[in-house]
């Protein structure tokens, strides 16, 4: 039985798998740092996640205690699960991390007007994941002129391939 797994993880990649993104994180903040952190879930969000549903784009993260949470993630609930396996879609769900990056992300925040989001939750070895991302906020400026250096070096790397392709 193990083997068949090992065997079936080994044909399909790595095992990692992408279950939702936050594209609209890197339009709306500018990502200072990144870090993975592991997800305490029950049974039944875990065997939804596995199906490919859930949702992060209005979640974010906050200290209480001395604990990371995530809040406003929306898992919904497994299709099978009823009565008491069943869960609550919205609940605030603990973040694992190591302790010397939560104290550091603690303190930066403190002094900082600066928020953590989530920008990916995916699967890597069998177990639910999120790249979590300190982030500042920008202006509606500040998006248009990241907009338009995105633009302008798009348009150097074309004008760099076109010249060494034909020279």
């Amino acid at each position: 039985m193990q083997e068949r797994r090992a065997k079936k993880r080994d044909e399909a990649g790595n095992g990692d798998r992408v279950v939702a993104t936050n594209r609209r994180a890197r339009y709306d903040y500018e990502i200072i740092e990144t870090t993975e952190c592991g997800l305490m879930l029950t049974g039944s969000e875990v065997k939804s996640l596995r199906e490919g549903k859930a949702q992060i784009a209005e979640s974010y993260a906050r200290f209480d205690d001395g604990e990371l949470w995530l809040y406003q993630m929306h898992i919904p609930p497994w299709t099978y699960a009823v009565g008491f396996g069943s869960h609550d879609p919205d609940r605030r769900r603990k973040l694992l991390a190591h302790r010397h990056e939560l104290d550091q992300w603690q303190s930066e925040t403190r002094t900082q007007p600066l928020t953590m989001v989530p920008l990916k939750l995916y699967f890597k070895e069998g177990r639910a994941k999120v790249e979590l991302a300190l982030v500042k906020g920008r202006k509606q400026q500040d998006r248009r002129q990241a907009l338009a250096k995105r633009d302008a070096e798009r348009e150097i790397a074309r004008t760099v391939r076109n010249v060494e392709k034909y020279g």
